[in-house]
């Protein structure tokens, strides 16, 4: 009766009252509008973000729809370039909600066991192309007719019962749902039906489009039914051998004629893409045989415990069963038979238990935020509710005695700790799962009660225990008076249960005290403490007593009427009496105690423990019983007995387990405490075991005597790969390095026959299926001699006898295949199946190398492992996290079934030896039946399945007809068709007869690559992270996350460096990361010169005696040894070497442009500096200098655009140079030649990269997301990287890691963007500690030991103690950043880029954005300026008269003041938000304030005159409305002159501040120089008079003759000329100033249309004399003492002119624009600026003879 009611539609929208919202719920953006197209009201969704833009049916995700009609139409309309979601919650007959989503977001058909992704793609064009106003299909009102129980029988295998709830998301228009039984036609009327008479159900009227008359619908509309055979599905689910399409799967809008349509019209329908086989057959997915018995394979049992918790294992209530998680799964265990159960859905590792009083009830939680929740029926195993946690991740449940109330705690998004009770009680008929109440706290919760009345609860944590009481919808609680213990941190707590009610609560705590609360009172009634104790010189230890001291930490605890039972971590479980008086019993395990819990009878206590063992204590035996033994990490590989039920696995703990496959228990243990053992296998007729490992040994043991038998040191590189012949005659051998052994194993003690070089691929990781032998022992295959390769040699003489070349381009030609797996298929035929990085399996004829079969999209990923059963009927494959079982791999659409199951990828596959199971490993291993015997698998036809469409081989050609034929007979094709889309690629196979052969085989490194096909060319690996672009003798690959090590293999012969790109290669656009951390040049208008006028060595007239600042714009630009003394950093494009105790300074020149990084190898004898691509170089530079003699000694190109860090290897054998977020590459150098020797080609920006300093060959990288470990093998020349990626821990959050250092072994510390520091194991490549350590981004982390210091973008530097860190990577994720301390903080001038410290981190040197150079002493908490400088561009220079100071100014709006003598800063004045454009000094002859003042123009036009001595602003004036471009003082200084930027020369007083006079002669153009000279000069016309000039910036000069007492200024002069040829697109500089030596002369520049100085004499009124230049000046300065002229270029360049000689010298070291020079008073000095960098150069030319000079000139020119 439920559905009828709902026949033959409903409206959805109406029954639910829509418009109301009272059973509905609509979020952000949404209105009711109406359509111009439908003539009705829509529902209008918008917005930018989806999820916060939607309507949802019905209001609450706990109700549900119910409605059962199996079609859903939803009338909708995507809006133009929008996106959009529709989420639609659909439960099964098995009470399983599964969500149905469709979106144009998805790029890909996803699917898990509770989600499926359709993509929504629009690809067609309008039908009707005449119709102006049509609307794409892609926009256009859509009827989307979806069969919900087609989808759920297609794609999961479930049965349809209801539609749960319905979410429509931004951005659409919707006009409403429907849900009936009846397949509707939009497109026919009812009209037209019955004058038709078609077999068709036209649409009801309420639901149809409006049409015009006359024309189509189609038209003007879509119709989308999905699936688009779902006619054909029948509502009795007989089809469920179909085989569901798997590859590629969306919901595509595609023109009609290209798309074999079903049903009638001509409109837009959906498809599904089927797995691309070769070659492309299309048929429905339904009109094959019938596959296996659905499932043809059915879980039995699973070897574990635990996974992401062992604290969760649960009695049943009869006490016979007992409940735990494995992973992902949860196992219910009979301890009588040991059978399993299972309960299978989550599809991430289970978090949290609960099982009620009654056992009928199971909750579950798992990992992966948002925690969702499962109530599962714990009698039946299915599931009756799957819920999301309002809490972000749920770490405990508990029932209530009832099973009424379920208690969850967890911590919300923030990180708040939180509590949420569920109403449970209707969840067995409605489903629903209620909340009824939930509350954040601030009091830590370790552990939850709920005590039996179902009110009452407790907690407890950190400093707290509380009593909670559910009450009224609410929960509320109020902490227990603890007393002197409240500073306790409590573990676990139980309630005790009387004959009227609980009134004792017990409490356990990490101090070894355990408190008796009386819960009535909430007072402590009773506290004892658990405390080891050991007689002196007593071998064993006594029994433990409560008494003081120091106590044992106690884990868990549990209480029985009579007994209460105690786990700690001293791994003893004992058992008290309730008086605790003395203990009744103790049982010693094999780790820390998890959890203990009583039976329900009082009888048994269960425990766990944090290794992964379960078992139990019986009270009234006295005996302990161990139910499960698992692997504490993640299984690598399993290999199992012929004849002998057994297997053997490998795990990442370092151990090798034996167990027994009937009872699955564990029969033996063998664990290296120093090895890693990476590989095993059996020896085939003798109780003998192989296993390798990661240090190259290969170890046989004899299972019948347990020992040890012989051990093997044959290879140089980790074992990847052991494999037995069938026969038992050899045992093979593969390792990291290439090498291949044979050994013979026939004997008890195997011997080394033959030892073969460069055999086997260098780019795997322990892989059991990279090593195949064929059944009949003759064959022996592996992936090799590249990973592109598979190569077959006889198994006795290792000859060569085949190799097949799979590297062959995928149709989009992105990468280039290379194999994964491979094994031998059954005799007779004994073919050979390999699978491929791009998900492909192929199966390969093993005599001719032909291609029998292959298939595509066999898993979303590469498929890591495959198995063939004895028979050829299954073919196992294992990708990610599923296992698929293919029937018959030969035939020509071969079904699969996908078995989930899995936390983590599947690292293995394998049948038992009767071919009964199947095995799979990885996170944990499990055991599958087979139901039905390959031999006896049904072959009818399924009834009712549909034919393939006729049209299906319609594309075929006749040869690729044949082709499909000739493969459907199970035949060899005859011959090989051309590479195209419908057929396969060609593979290139060469086989091989070698002749005299010595049995020793080695493949050349020297033999090139293929020179045809594509092949020859450059290609890109298929790799997640980062795909190869060159290497030199080396290689690389990547393996994702918490994957094995990955090898690599050399791809292109070695090169020189740069010469693997073409020049000028363009550099991507990538968007810069949300770090700091990188390098970005700072931009610059100017290009460097290629001048030929460098003086020669011992000529030069000028010496670069210092430098001024310190590139803040660089990121590790300092260097410092402290047991050397060596410092040096940059500055610009220098690289600048100073001496901490003398001040004197070394210049490295070379670099064209800034430079980004520095880096010292380990011995301080040689230095590295890296610099930016400019405009006229191709690469960056990479220059190697020789510390002792300060030369370059080698130059490197490879990188396109900069370098971000520079790291020498612990034995500085090696340079690993890091490409920024543009480049993204990483570069490996030999420092003995400094060749290229390998280079990887990275898809995402990584920010930093360190060597470990206690081992050479490890590397670690950190970017978005994830730790990069690289492991680089270096045999001779040739250099071998591994890779491997673990992901940031959740706490980190989805924050991007930018900084690492490594510290104590094996510690790596790494910061990230959010300002935390993550802890890493380095061995284990995991992260068991993060903390908050700023509130920034941290950019630097120096830890050389038991100190770390930390620095960010918030301008802190910390110093924290974490020298008892390396203890807490032994609690693994449970460590607590507690025992981190913070020591001292300081606070500098910016963020910090570089810091170097001493080994004790006493004292260090640190950088930061500002230019500025800090000394740190941490002792003394004080922090000192070494460097400083201007952290924006210097504007101006200006002496002081006595010459011991200079000042300079810049557009941060500083004026500092510099000793000359030490080039220190002394005094600096900061003017804030305004930029210091000018600057002048006083001159001597106003006596005593004279060398006392400063006057500085701003950018606002203020004047501001400061007081040297007394360091302190004396005047403010504000004679400009523009900005101040030019000042001077007057020869008395007691007038300023200022120019500003619209061309206004102001006079004021130097006293006052009053404005006298205002010149508007140059108006219209800034004013660039004012010059004042003194002296009496006739020949002008004027007596006793002072000249000064201005020059603007229209070419034009005015000379001006003043008397300032007499209040007389008049125009002597004006020059004008043409303006010069504009080469940047603006005109240089003006130029002018008086020449020192010749009164009568004044030098020009920018004056004319040439480059050129002029020489113009005032006396004559004409220029006299011109003396060419290179290019524009753009700075002049004329020495006072000497006939000298500094001229500055925007070419980078400096020239120095010898008017008296004609010499003109060219000088390097600037990598801008030398936009100032001033030379001092006496000309013994020139300092000369780009941008911020001050150059301070020695004038060796000035000790010439000098004229007298009976004038000075006060000012100079810009």
């Amino acid at each position: 009766m439920a559905r009828v009611w709902q026949q033959p539609f409903l409206n959805v929208f109406r029954h639910f009252k829509v418009d109301e919202w009272k059973r509905s719920a609509k979020e952000g953006d949404v209105t009711a509008v109406m359509d111009k197209i439908l003539k009705s009201t829509v529902y209008r969704i918008r917005g930018s973000v989806s999820a916060a833009n939607y309507i949802q049916l019905p209001k609450s995700s706990t109700q549900s729809l119910g409605l059962t009609g199996r079609y859903l139409y939803v009338l909708f309309r995507p809006l133009p370039t929008k996106h959009f979601v529709i989420h639609l919650d659909v439960s099964t007959e098995d009470s399983q909600v599964i969500r149905v989503s469709f979106s144009n977001l998805f790029k890909e058909f996803r699917s898990t066991a509770t989600w499926l992704q359709f993509p929504f793609i629009c690809e067609g064009r309008v039908a009707v192309p005449d119709l102006a106003d049509t609307a794409t299909p892609g926009t256009r009102w859509t009827c989307l007719q979806l069969d919900l129980q087609g989808i759920l029988f297609v794609y999961l295998n479930r049965r349809f019962r209801h539609l749960k709830s319905v979410r429509l998301c931004a951005s659409l228009l919707v006009r409403n749902l429907y849900t009936s039984d009846l397949c509707f036609d939009p497109a026919v009327t009812l009209t037209g039906a019955r004058r038709d008479k078609l077999a068709i159900t036209p649409m009801p009227r309420e639901m149809v489009f409006p049409v015009p008359k006359g024309e189509s619908w189609h038209d003007h509309y879509v119709h989308i039914r999905f699936p688009s055979n779902s006619p054909g599905v029948p509502r009795e689910l007989g089809l469920k051998n179909c085989t569901p399409p798997e590859a590629e799967v969306s919901l595509s809008c595609e023109h009609p004629d290209t798309l074999a349509q079903v049903g009638a019209g001509d409109g837009v329908h959906v498809f599904a893409h089927l797995p691309a086989l070769a070659p492309l057959v299309l048929e429905d997915v339904c009109s094959q045989e019938s596959f296996l018995p659905d499932p043809v394979l059915r879980l039995k049992g699973v070897i574990g415990f635990g996974g992401y918790s062992t604290t969760w294992a649960l009695w049943t209530k009869d006490g016979a069963a007992v409940v735990y998680p494995c992973h992902a799964v949860i196992i219910v265990l009979q301890i009588d038979t040991g059978q399993q159960r299972f309960f299978l859905g989550h599809t991430d590792k289970v978090s949290a238990l609960a099982l009620d009083g009654s056992s009928s009830l199971l909750a579950s939680a798992q990992v992966q935020p948002q925690s969702m929740l499962w109530l599962w029926d714990f009698q039946t195993g299915g599931c009756l509710s799957m819920f999301r946690s309002p809490a972000h991740t749920i770490c405990s449940l508990s029932f209530s005695g009832s099973g009424a109330v379920l208690c969850g705690i967890g911590k919300d998004s923030h990180g708040r700790m939180m509590v949420v009770a569920w109403g449970t009680r209707r969840v067995g008929v409605q489903g629903r799962v209620d909340v009824i109440a939930k509350v954040h706290t601030d009091a830590d919760i370790q552990s939850w009660a709920v005590a039996p009345d179902d009110t009452r609860m407790a907690s407890c944590g950190r400093k707290s225990v509380r009593l909670w009481r559910l009450r009224g919808g609410a929960l509320r609680s109020c902490p227990v008076d603890l007393g002197e213990y409240h500073a306790l941190y409590f573990t676990d707590l139980t309630f005790s249960q009387g004959q009227d009610g609980p009134h004792t609560l017990y409490v356990s705590s990490r101090s070894g005290h355990i408190l008796e609360v009386d819960i009535q009172h909430m007072v402590v009634r009773h506290a004892r403490r658990l405390l080891p104790v050991k007689p002196p010189g007593g071998p064993h230890p006594q029994k433990a007593t409560f008494t003081s001291g120091p106590g044992v930490t106690i884990s868990s605890l549990s209480v029985s009427p009579a007994l209460c039972a105690v786990g700690s971590e001293d791994c003893y479980l004992r058992l008290w009496p309730l008086d605790f008086s003395a203990v009744l019993l103790e049982a010693e395990h094999e780790g820390p105690i998890s959890s203990v819990r009583f039976s329900p009878d009082g009888l048994r206590v269960l425990s766990t423990t944090s290794t992964g063992h379960l078992g139990f204590l019986d009270v009234v035996s006295r005996e302990y019983s161990v139910l499960v033994r698992s692997h504490a990490a993640s299984v690598l590989a399993c290999a199992t007995a012929p004849g002998r039920r057994q297997l053997a696995t490998v795990a990442r703990d370092n151990s090798v387990c034996i167990w027994d496959l009937e009872t699955l228990q564990q029969l033996y243990d063998l664990t290296s405490p120093v090895e890693a053992p990476c590989a095993v296998t059996f020896h085939p007729t003798q109780q003998t075991l192989f296993c390798g490992f990661c240090s190259g040994a290969v170890r046989s043991f004899s299972l019948a005597a347990a020992d040890a038998l012989i051990e093997h040191r044959r290879h140089r590189g980790a074992v990847t790969s052991l494999a037995v012949t069938p026969d038992g005659s050899f045992l093979f051998s593969t390792c990291s390095q290439g090498i291949l052994a044979q050994y013979d194993c026939v004997g008890p003690r195997c011997s080394v026959l033959r030892v073969a070089g460069n055999m086997v691929c260098q780019d795997t990781w322990p892989n059991p299926n990279a090593l195949a032998v064929s059944r009949d022992s003759c064959l022996l295959a592996f992936v090799g001699p590249s990973k592109h390769t598979v190569t077959i040699v006889g198994t006795a003489s290792l000859d060569e006898l085949l190799r097949v070349d799979i590297r062959v381009l995928d149709p989009a030609g992105s990468h280039q295949d290379s194999a994964v797996a491979i094994c031998f298929g059954p005799l007779p035929t004994g073919h050979l199946l390999v699978s491929t990085s791009s998900a492909k399996v192929l199966v390969l004829d093993s005599q001719s190398g032909r291609t029998i079969r292959e298939l595509s999209g066999v898993h979303p990923m590469a498929c890591s492992s495959l198995a063939l059963s004895e028979d050829a009927r299954l073919l196992v494959t294992a990708g990610d996290r599923a296992i698929k079982v293919w029937k018959s791999p030969t035939k020509v659409h071969p079904g699969c079934q996908v078995f989930i199951g899995h936390s983590e990828p599947v690292q293995g596959v394998s049948f038992t030896p009767d071919q009964q199971q199947v095995l799979s490993v990885g996170d944990t291993v499990f055991l599958w039946d087979i139901l039905a015997s390959p031999k006896t698998a049904p072959q009818h036809r399924v009834p009712g399945s549909a034919r393939p469409h006729p049209a299906s081989d319609a594309g075929l050609d006749t040869a690729q007809q044949e082709d499909v034929g000739s493969r459907a007979a199970g035949l060899p094709r005859c011959w090989v068709p051309v590479p195209s889309q419908a057929s396969p690629p060609r593979l290139a196979i060469s086989a091989t007869t070698p002749e005299g052969s010595d049995g020793v085989s080695s493949m050349s490194d020297e033999e090139g690559p293929n020179k045809e096909g594509p092949s020859a060319g450059p290609f890109e690996a298929p790799c997640p992270l980062g795909r190869v672009e060159k290497k030199a003798r080396g290689a690389v690959s990547e393996k994702v996350t918490g994957g094995p090590w990955a090898h690599g293999e050399p791809t292109c012969p070695h090169s020189q460096p740069g010469a693997d790109r073409p020049r000028g290669a363009s550099v991507s656009s990538a968007p810069r990361p949300d770090s700091y951390k990188h390098f970005v040049a700072r931009f610059k208008a100017s290009w460097l010169s290629k001048s030929t006028l460098f003086p020669a060595a011992g000529m030069e007239q000028l010496y670069l005696k210092a430098v001024v600042g310190y590139n803040g714009n660089g990121r590790d630009n300092m260097v410092w040894r402290p047991d050397t003394g060596f410092f040096a950093y940059t500055c610009g494009c220098l690289v600048v070497v100073e001496d901490l105790h003398s001040g004197s300074q070394q210049h490295w020149i070379g670099h064209p442009e800034e430079v980004s990084t520095l880096a010292l190898s380990h011995d301080a004898k040689v230095l590295a500096s890296a610099s930016g691509r400019g405009a006229e170089t191709a690469r960056c530079q990479i220059r190697i200098w020789d510390v002792s003699t300060g030369t370059c000694c080698r130059l490197l190109s490879h990188h396109d655009s900069a370098v971000q860090a520079m790291v020498f290897s612990p034995d500085d054998g090696l340079l690993v140079t890091l490409g920024d977020y543009r480049d993204c590459t990483l570069a490996v150098w030999s420092t003995a030649t400094y060749e290229l020797v390998s280079s990887i080609r990275l898809r995402e920006p990584v920010h930093g990269v360190a060597f470990g300093p206690w081992e050479a060959a490890e590397l670690a990288c950190v970017g978005r997301g994830t730790v990069t470990f690289w492991l680089l093998q270096q045999h001779g020349a040739d250099i071998r990287l591994q890779v491997h990626r673990e992901p940031v821990p959740a706490e980190v959050g989805a924050s991007e890691l930018t900084a690492l250092c490594f510290g104590a072994p094996p510690l790596l510390y790494c910061g990230s963007n959010t300002g935390q520091v993550c802890v890493w194991d380095v061995g284990s490549g995991r992260c068991f500690l993060v903390w908050e350590a700023d509130e920034g981004e941290i950019g630097v982390l120096v830890c050389p030991g038991a100190r770390l210091v930390t620095g960010s973008n918030t301008r802190r530097l910390r110093l924290w103690a974490v020298g008892a860190v390396p203890e807490l990577r032994l609690k693994g994720s449970g460590a607590r950043s507690r025992t981190v301390i913070l020591e001292r903080e300081l606070v500098l001038d910016g963020a910090i880029v570089s810091a170097a410290f001493d080994n004790r981190v006493d004292m260090g040197i640190v950088g930061t954005t500002a230019g500025t150079l800090w000394y740190v002493s941490w002792a003394q908490g004080t922090s000192n300026r070494l460097v400083s400088g201007h952290r924006s561009k210097v504007n101006e220079v200006a002496f002081s008269p006595d010459e011991s100071h200079c000042a300079t100014c810049g557009e941060d709006g500083s004026v500092r003041v510099w000793s000359l003598s030490s080039m220190e800063l002394v005094i600096q004045f900061q003017v804030l938000n305004q930029s210091c454009l000018c600057l002048a000094w006083c001159s001597p002859s106003c006596g005593q304030l004279g060398p006392q003042q400063l006057v500085a123009g701003y950018s606002d036009g203020t004047v501001r005159i400061f007081s040297v001595s007394r360091t302190e602003m004396e005047l403010k004036m504000h004679p400009h409305s523009s900005a101040s471009t030019a000042v001077a003082f007057t020869a008395d200084g007691q007038t300023i002159l200022s120019g500003d930027k619209d061309g206004l020369v102001a006079v004021s007083h130097s006293r006052t501040g009053l404005t006298v006079r205002v010149l508007r002669n140059h108006q219209g153009a800034p004013i660039s120089t004012i010059q004042c000279r003194s002296k009496e000069h006739g020949d002008c016309g004027v007596l006793d008079a002072d000249l000064w000039l201005a020059a603007s910036g229209d070419q034009r000069v005015s000379i001006w003759a003043a008397g300032w007492q007499e209040d007389r200024c008049e125009l002597v002069d004006w020059l004008s000329f043409a303006a010069p040829t504009q080469r940047l697109g603006h005109p240089p500089p003006t130029l002018a100033a008086f020449c020192p030596w010749d009164g009568d002369l004044l030098v020009c520049a920018g004056l004319g249309p040439r480059e050129e100085l002029l020489l113009y004499s005032l006396r004559q009124k004409q220029v006299v004399e011109t003396i060419p230049l290179p290019f524009f000046a753009v700075s002049l300065s004329l020495s006072p003492g000497a006939r000298l002229v500094a001229v500055g270029f925007a070419e980078h360049l400096l020239r120095l002119l010898d008017c008296e000689s004609g010499l003109a010298q060219d000088f390097a070291g600037h990598d801008d624009t030398v936009h100032l020079c001033r030379f001092s008073p006496s000309t013994r000095l020139l300092l000369t600026a780009a941008h911020n960098a001050i150059l301070v150069w020695e004038v060796l030319a000035a000790e010439a003879q000098r004229p007298q000079c009976p004038y000075s000139c006060v000012g100079s020119p810009r």
